[in-house]
Order: structure tokens, then C-alpha cells, then sequence
């Protein structure tokens, strides 16, 4: 080395690990194909329903299953999933008619009552579908509240059925659906589950 001649200051590397919500936005969605053979003798209505949903990282399996058990059990023409769960002002499912009003609002999961208020003077109907290990205490809390609202229908399961159909999801789903006095039998990977629908409000 020449005399007077230094090297520069090494600086250090620093790596830096994207976490929480970051890390799941930097992460794409992972896509499910679903089959629902939908036979619901209650509602009159007999259908074989395609669908593609996209479980966005930090969404559970369980809210996966729920959302597609919400659009079976709520099925009508021209109803749809939105962008769910990225979309925080948006439903997980909805129905709209030619001039963009909102016909049909659903939603799954525990939300507070307020938001269900809100999007019940905006749409012709909200339904959400309830489920979670909270539920109960939920119910305490929200339910009367949503009884304000005349338009407003709140529907759950066991959750040990949730856990079934968490228990054999796979990324190409087939389920075939029987729906009767109020009785859900449902098909799966050769093995069926029943449970009852409940019609908390």
C-alpha cells in the first residue's frame, strides 16, 4: 500500500425482514377453484356453481371455506365476490343491479354492528354469515343492536363444521350441497358433513 494511502470505512450491511402486514402485502394470493354442486330444496334452487377465490395471505382457511359456504348458501344471479378482505369498504360477496345499486350485501366473520348498520342503509339486503370461536360473546355484544335493522339476516354453522371443511381443503375444491328443512349436508373428498343452519337474526 502506498504510504499515506488509506482504504475507505467499510460500512456495514444492513438486512432488513419485511413483517405483519407488510410482508403480506408483498406476498400474492393464492388461488382456489371451486365446484359447489348445489342442491337447496329450501330455496328451490339447483345449481352447479363455478367459482375462483383468492385467499389473500393473511386470510385464515377458515374464512376461505365461510366465504365460499356464504356464496352456496346465498346464491343468486349476478352475485359475486369482491376484493374481500384487501377492500375493507367492500362486502366479501355481492349482488348489484344495472344502475349499481346494491342489492345484496354479505359478509363473513365477527364484524362490529355498526359497520352492518352502515351497509344496511346503503343495500337492499345484508346477510352475514357467523362464524368464529368468539361467536358467542359477539352475540352478546352486537345482536341486538343488528335487530334495529328489518333488513339485516345473520346466519351461522357449528363451527366443527368450518373445521371439517378447513380439514380437507385443497386448492381445487369440490363440494356437493344439500340444503333441507334447515339441514346442511355437505360432500367432500368422499366423506359427508352435516350441521344446521341457524338463523340467529
Amino acid at each position: 500500500m502506498a504510504p499515506g494511502f488509506s482504504l475507505p470505512a467499510v460500512q456495514p450491511l444492513t438486512v432488513r425482514f419485511l413483517t405483519g402486514p407488510k410482508a403480506a402485502m408483498a406476498l400474492p394470493p393464492t388461488i382456489y377453484r371451486a365446484t359447489v354442486e348445489l342442491a337447496d330444496t329450501d330455496r328451490s334452487c339447483y345449481e352447479t356453481l363455478s367459482a375462483t377465490l383468492a385467499r389473500h395471505p393473511s386470510e385464515t382457511a377458515e374464512r376461505l371455506v365461510s366465504r365460499l359456504l356464504a356464496y352456496a348458501l346465498c346464491y343468486e344471479e349476478e352475485l359475486v365476490f369482491t376484493k374481500g378482505i384487501s377492500a375493507g369498504d367492500e362486502p366479501d360477496l355481492w349482488r348489484k343491479g344495472p344502475d349499481g345499486r346494491i342489492l345484496l350485501w354479505i359478509e363473513v366473520g365477527l364484524p362490529e354492528a355498526e359497520r352492518l348498520l352502515k351497509s344496511a342503509r346503503h343495500a337492499e339486503r345484508v346477510v352475514l354469515f357467523a362464524y368464529g370461536g368468539a361467536r358467542w360473546r359477539w352475540e352478546a355484544q352486537h345482536l341486538a343492536k343488528i335487530g334495529r335493522a328489518d333488513n339485516i339476516t345473520v346466519l351461522s354453522v357449528a363451527q366443527e363444521f368450518i373445521d371439517q371443511l378447513v380439514e380437507h381443503l385443497q386448492r381445487g375444491i369440490h363440494w356437493s350441497l344439500t340444503v333441507t328443512d334447515g339441514t346442511l349436508y355437505l360432500n367432500v373428498a368422499e366423506q359427508t358433513f352435516e350441521t344446521t343452519l341457524e338463523t340467529l337474526a
